[in-house]
């Protein structure tokens, strides 16, 4: 097994440790495997870092709930901060023990905690899977749980955070009648 099949292996037996299960599965076991999924088809040729970088999207998140800060936008950044350092260090830990030199973990870490985003090609493209996994995993429930300016305002903003060719992608997704209505409300006010 290559050391990058070894590392991604480990990341994956850490989510599964995720006491959240859905349709039998752990929850960012299912997340990471989607996120996986996205950049095969965003960045086929992506390199080791970015790979594993996708792959530690919420490695471990279980351990930091967000209860633990307080509500609203300060709060929930702080947490999504400490977050992105979590999944960072693990994902450094595990790729360390492979054999990975220092560089590569730091690389990888700075694309898992999304530094430079707007100059880091593959920090955007972290992020485009994770907009898309949103989108196909996630949108249809949160769309009839949130009113539905609330709802509006989250898809202008994921939208607003993709590259042209995510957006490209997001656009061929077979949404539901309800969710394509609440998508084509949400860009013609973009």
């Amino acid at each position: 097994m290559t050391r990058l099949a070894e590392t991604l292996t480990a990341i994956d037996q850490l989510h599964g440790m995720d006491p959240k299960i859905i349709d039998g599965t752990p929850a960012e076991l299912s997340y990471a495997l989607q996120m996986t999924h996205w950049l095969q088809q965003l960045a086929p040729d992506a390199s080791e870092e970015l790979q594993i970088a996708v792959r530690s999207q919420h490695l471990c998140r279980w351990e930091i709930p967000r209860s633990e800060y307080p509500e609203g936008r300060t709060g929930y950044l702080k947490w999504r901060t400490e977050l992105g350092k979590l999944h960072a260090r693990k994902a450094s830990k595990i790729m360390a023990s492979n054999g990975y030199s220092e560089e590569s973990c730091a690389q990888t870490s700075a694309i898992i905690r999304k530094q430079g985003i707007k100059r880091n090609a593959d920090a955007q493209t972290l992020e485009d899977c994770a907009c898309l996994v949103f989108l196909t995993r996630d949108f249809s429930a949160f769309a009839t749980k949130y009113p539905k300016d609330k709802v509006i305002s989250i898809v202008q903003k994921t939208w607003k955070k993709m590259s042209e060719q995510a957006q490209q992608k997001a656009l061929e997704l077979p949404f539901s009648e309800p969710d394509l209505k609440i998508l084509q409300e949400a860009l013609a006010g973009n």
